[in-house]
């Protein structure tokens, strides 16, 4: 009996929280502040002990994802209408490094020393300092950097080069599976893709781990 109301508190949890994180949005995950982190944990602690304290019954677990999910949609829904709430909840970017100089002040108050600093730029392909003029810590501990003009990637525009449009890629199959929506999105049809398939020497979809269409390239491009 004790297994099977963990089991059933494990069940409902665990919908609870995927219909939590859905309703309360990705920002949860993506932008994964100093806020989100406490409010994960105290959620989880909340549901650890609701699920294997015998006690406790299985409503207690409804109650209590309602409530603190009702409250992570409160802050969150303030945070989009109000910038002072924003500022407050989220905090401004610190700038660690300004003008190609480290500003040591901001970085100890984010609590880094150089060689956490070093990583983070390696993290962004940069693996010298001194190709940075600025680099900002993000609220959510991330970090954006401006190079030096010198170190900047090239552009067309650097060449006087006209403009050319930018496609995304479709996936057409995926695990062996046709993604009809895809195909009809880019105006194709079954018979198209066969076609494709098979003058590459692929005779079957099944066989075929992925495949993606990319407009200006002429050809589908797959995994077998």
């Amino acid at each position: 009996m004790e297994l099977t109301q963990i089991f059933i508190k494990l069940i409902i949890g665990f919908f609870l929280l995927f219909f939590l994180i859905r309703i309360v949005g990705r920002k949860l995950i993506d932008q994964f502040n100093p806020f989100h982190f406490i409010s994960a944990i105290v959620l989880s602690e909340l549901l650890g002990n609701a699920i294997y304290e015998k006690s406790i019954p299985i409503f207690y677990i409804f109650f209590t994802t309602i409530i603190w999910g009702g409250l992570l949609f409160l802050v969150e829904y303030l945070d989009q209408k109000f910038l002072l709430l924003r500022q407050r909840l989220e905090g401004p970017p610190s700038v660690v490094i300004r003008n190609g100089q480290i500003d040591f002040g901001q970085l100890k108050k984010c609590r880094m020393n150089i060689n956490q600093l070093q990583s983070l730029l390696r993290q962004s392909e940069i693996f010298s300092i001194r190709e940075v003029a600025f680099a900002l810590i993000e609220p959510n501990g991330s970090i954006s950097v401006l190079k030096k003009s010198r170190y900047q990637k090239t552009t067309l525009e650097d060449f006087n080069m006209p403009n050319q449009p930018v496609y995304l890629p479709v996936a057409l199959i995926s695990d062996g599976e046709v993604i009809q929506e895809n195909l009809k999105e880019i105006n194709k049809n079954d018979d198209w893709l066969k076609n494709q398939l098979l003058a590459n020497g692929v005779h079957q979809v099944e066989d075929v781990l992925f495949a993606e269409w990319l407009e200006n390239d002429g050809d589908i491009g797959y995994s077998l």
